[in-house]
């Protein structure tokens, strides 16, 4: 998901290099066609299909995943990498926070939807993105939305750790239904990249810009090098599931290693919780894994 700019392309890149179909799904097909366009013209024998996907709207990821299964039969690597990253105070039309429902929910949902053909599909994999913001988060769940006390940063950081939530909970779930499928997670480390820069132009502070300014051509690494554990977990022989990985250098550059994530995620009884509420949330509840093996 949000394969037309920053990681989600640099992703299709490489996927594109390495033979793989690749499905592209973005926002704005315009804006998708676009990236297709790129991702051609460095690599013209690609097999590119560009499908269009609203994660932030629960009817677009129906719909999505009735297009999908009506094209194909098999999915090898499901990337949920779409987000938003510290906006003010939106709402999604199913009426949840905009960060949460666009970087948890909706993947959550696709997730759940396409979780038959998945299964169905070999070693397949299923990777989330989150964020080194995961630190910072918590899961607040007096007020997932937000409607109390609103904090653009504190929600993108519950939105990021919903991400490992989510995986680590799911691992736990195929491997006790007996599936091969693989979910794990990673973050990029600083990466001179859209999000970051899209989030301070629309809604940072001056000092904020200022920051992003000075500190980011530093510190930050080349895209490049920010999708590695996003590849590592998705196509490398030694990856794991529920694994989170990250650069090795203090989180911030390098290459992919294994990483602790914020202590929240290793709480068994929060993780079936926080499932259950997403599970409520989004009606997607009918996932094809076995209840009796999941107690």
């Amino acid at each position: 998901t949000g394969a037309n700019s920053g990681l989600g392309l640099e992703c299709a890149k490489s996927l594109a290099a390495k033979g793989a179909t690749v499905v592209m799904t973005a926002r704005n097909l315009a804006k998708g066609e676009t990236a297709r366009t790129e991702v051609l013209a460095r690599h013209p024998a690609a097999a590119l299909d560009l499908m269009q996907l609203d994660v932030g709207d629960l009817r677009s990821v129906r719909a999505f995943v009735t297009a999908f299964k009506a094209n194909y039969d098999r999915l090898d690597i499901l990337l949920n990498n779409a987000g938003v990253m510290a906006i003010p105070r939106q709402l999604t039309p199913d009426g949840f926070e905009t960060q949460l429902g666009v970087n948890h929910l909706g993947h959550f949902a696709l997730t759940g939807l396409l979780l038959e053909v998945i299964t169905g599909t070999p070693n397949a994999r299923i990777h989330n993105v989150s964020s080194s913001a995961n630190y910072t988060g918590t899961i607040n769940f007096d007020d997932l939305m937000g409607e109390k006390n609103y904090s653009r940063w504190a929600a993108y950081g519950q939105s990021k750790l919903a991400n490992i939530f989510f995986t680590f909970e799911l691992q736990k779930r195929l491997t006790a239904a007996g599936f091969d499928t693989m979910a794990n997670t990673s973050h990029p480390g600083l990466v001179m990249g859209n999000l970051q820069a899209n989030s301070v132009e629309q809604s940072g502070t001056g000092m904020e810009a200022w920051l992003y300014r000075i500190i980011t051509p530093l510190m930050a690494q080349d895209i490049t090098m920010g999708v590695l554990p996003m590849l590592y977990g998705m196509t490398a022989p030694e990856a794991k599931g529920g694994v989170f990985y990250g650069p090795k250098t203090f989180n911030l550059r390098g290459y992919p290693a294994v990483k602790k994530a914020n202590k929240e995620a290793y709480d068994a009884a929060a993780l079936k919780r926080f499932w259950a509420v997403s599970e409520e949330l989004t009606g997607v509840e009918d996932w094809p894994l076995p209840a009796t093996n999941l107690r």
